[in-house]
């Protein structure tokens, strides 16, 4: 109100004041009779005029109309998911599917919170990265529907990393792929070319909703379904084209989270306020290779913690001149830790690169440089009997360093987190998942736990993963050659391909990956792809369904349907089955 009205209201209530005091001195019995909203323009009619004797008249003062609320983009949030809710820009859309996914998170809070602690460590950094490039923060949710913003997410379209690229897309977007490294899985490289594709995506359709489909569907799949619409003279928004099912769910998915980081009382539920608007990790780069193990300790922190902050790496060893994930909070420490280190004469690193001549065998490597077959194959990621091409490179033990000092048994402090999951778990390239967890490669997932089920010899166990029984003796400190019903027994090579393993198979597969994103024939990898072996035989056992076979022998259901000919998603046991050896 203005400064006019507020002194009018303060001379009309002295006056009354005033009037009441001096007719209570009169006449104390009476009583001036309360107005009510009926017969106020009766009162105003009959009002006693100024200076004579009698009550005011009443004066109705209308409030002043609110101002509507503005947003300062420009306000720095000290709490993160306030930022992040300032910077919402896309149309909210509502629809069952919205409501359905709403429920569907909020029905599983654990889920939801693990999912939510995962993502604090990136989300400042791709918060920036939005705000910098002028897109909207509701993107920096988008993980959360690909990966559930797990970097070592691997689903059964050969999708990678917390924003599930193919090999080709990839590729395309000079994501690098080979024995060393895969960038879909790096934090920074990979929201680049993310981030780089979604602008693409926009600028093409002029629609985020469009984009996201784009993104889910494939750009050239989603202007098909546009172009369709208009000739019908039908609607071409994103809720009025017809899509596959995947696609139909992508983005109420996306706004079913919006709508839970948009209420901050779920989030408190959650207990997940208060997560401070400030850098979490920067990089460094060493001029020299150093182990992943090695690293972590320099930084002070648990290997799990640094392999999640540096999932990209297919080796126990980071390459030099690649940069490193730190937490800010660590960078003193690391800089100080690794200076004196090198002032030590410590080696950086345990490991070195080892080109196989023709030829050559791993029987024949190992004991050259002090490992043992199965040491060097679970390092190399190789699995079972698997035979590796001349010409392939390998990681060997550095000169003067011990092999049972390599770290080539994993214990459950050192799996990465992908989160808390047991090793075998963890190893596992879940093709019946949409989003599976991929283990980060190197240090700590190594080796796997299998375990004694009834009727089963050490000898089986051993030929089993590619190990002599010396040796699965040895790693297990046996001394019998028999082993209990139930007994844990720690292997050093999975029955799944592992990470090194299928990154490989990746790159240089020509099969058109089930996700539509743009896709292009890829480029083979650096090193020699093991040799395709003939397909082997699989007895079908009590309780084993086709999906945990497939997964078993790193297929899709699909394709082992096709190698035997069968229409059926139902298999009985005893039932003798072709697998890829």
């Amino acid at each position: 109100m203005t400064s006019r009205i507020a002194f009018a209201l303060v001379t009309a209530l002295a006056c009354a004041t005033a009037w009441s005091n001096d007719a209570a001195s009169v006449n104390p019995q009476s009583e001036v009779p309360a107005l009510t909203t009926p017969a106020r323009s009766e009162a105003a009619a009959s009002a006693v005029p100024a200076g004579s004797d009698g009550p005011l008249p009443v004066v109705e003062v209308a409030a002043p109309a609110r101002l509507p609320e503005t947003i300062d983009l420009t306000y720095e949030s000290a709490e993160i998911f306030q930022h992040l809710r300032r910077g919402f820009a896309m149309p909210n859309i509502n629809s069952e599917l919205v409501l359905h996914h709403q429920q569907w998170y909020l029905n599983r809070p654990d889920y939801l919170r693990r999912m939510i602690t995962r993502s604090s460590r990136y989300l400042h950094f791709i918060i920036i990265e939005l705000d910098k490039r002028g897109m909207p923060l509701e993107i920096a949710l988008l993980p959360m529907v690909e990966s559930a913003y797990n970097p070592t997410a691997y689903s059964r379209s050969h999708a990678s990393g917390l924003w599930q690229f193919v090999p080709a897309t990839g590729k395309q977007y000079n994501l690098e792929q080979n024995w060393w490294v895969d960038e879909r899985r790096d934090i920074v490289q990979s929201t680049g070319a993310a981030l780089d594709y979604l602008q693409y995506i926009y600028e093409l359709h002029g629609d985020w909703h469009l984009a996201l489909a784009s993104y889910n569907w494939g750009e050239g799949a989603v202007g098909r379904a546009i172009k369709k619409n208009a000739a019908q003279g039908l609607p071409t928004d994103y809720m009025s084209l017809k899509m596959p099912e995947e696609t139909r769910n992508y983005v109420p998915k996306l706004q079913a989270l919006k709508n839970i980081f948009n209420n901050p009382n779920i989030l408190a539920d959650l207990d997940m306020l208060g997560v401070p608007m400030r850098p979490y990790f920067a990089t460094v780069t060493n001029s020299g290779n150093i182990d992943v193990k090695l690293a972590a300790k320099l930084a002070e922190m648990p290997v799990q913690e640094f392999v999640a902050l540096n999932p990209s790496h297919n080796r126990a060893v980071i390459r030099s001149e690649t940069p490193m994930v730190i937490p800010a909070d660590k960078l003193e420490t690391f800089a100080h830790n690794l200076e004196a280190h090198e002032e030590s004469d410590k080696p950086l690193s345990s490991w070195q690169a080892y080109t196989l001549r023709p030829g050559e065998k791993l029987e024949e490597v190992a004991p050259r440089f002090g490992m043992t077959v199965a040491g060097l194959k679970a390092v190399n990621g190789l699995q079972g009997r698997m035979r590796v091409a001349s010409g392939a490179t390998l990681l060997v033990a550095g000169e003067g360093n011990e092999p049972q000092d390599m770290g080539l048994k994993a214990s459950p402090e050192e799996q990465p987190l992908v989160f808390a999951a047991p090793a075998q778990r963890a190893e596992k390239p879940a093709t019946e998942r949409p989003a599976a967890e991929k283990p980060a490669p190197g240090v700590g997932t190594q080796t796997s736990t299998h375990e004694v089920r009834k009727g089963e010899t050490l000898s089986a166990i051993a030929r089993r993963y590619g190990m002599s029984l010396a040796e699965l003796k040895s790693l297990n400190k046996l001394r019998s050659n028999t082993a209990k019903y139930g007994t844990r027994l720690t292997v050093t090579s999975s029955t799944q391909a592992s990470a090194s393993t299928r990154v490989k198979t990746e790159i240089a597969s020509k099969e058109t990956p089930a996700k539509s994103k743009p896709t292009r024939t890829a480029s083979g990898p650096t090193t020699a792809a093991p040799a395709a072996a003939a397909p082997r035989t699989h007895t079908v056992r009590r309780g084993e369904t086709l999906s945990s076979i497939a997964q078993r022998y790193d297929m899709s259901i699909s394709e082992l349907k096709k190698l035997n000919k069968l229409r059926s998603d139902q298999v009985t046991s005893g039932t003798k089955l072709r697998v890829q050896s």
